[in-house]
């Protein structure tokens, strides 16, 4: 015999296709930033030691020229 209560339990299996969709779109958003972030990080990292790079090669210079 069924509760009388009137009331049916949706199915918890199942989520609707727009709400997957929607999900998967959100994790490859999410994955793109964080590739991009990494990446970001990385050029910079290298931008930072050829900075350094010409600086110290520039600093080598002037000291020469100054003798």
């Amino acid at each position: 015999m069924e509760p009388s209560g009137g009331r049916r339990e949706k199915p918890k299996g199942k989520e609707p296709p727009a709400r997957l969709e929607k999900a998967k779109q959100k994790s490859a958003q999410q994955e793109l930033k964080q590739r991009q972030r990494a990446e970001i990080y990385a050029l910079n990292r290298v931008m930072t030691e050829l900075e350094q790079q010409q600086f110290d090669s520039f600093c080598k210079q002037m000291q020469e020229s100054g003798e």
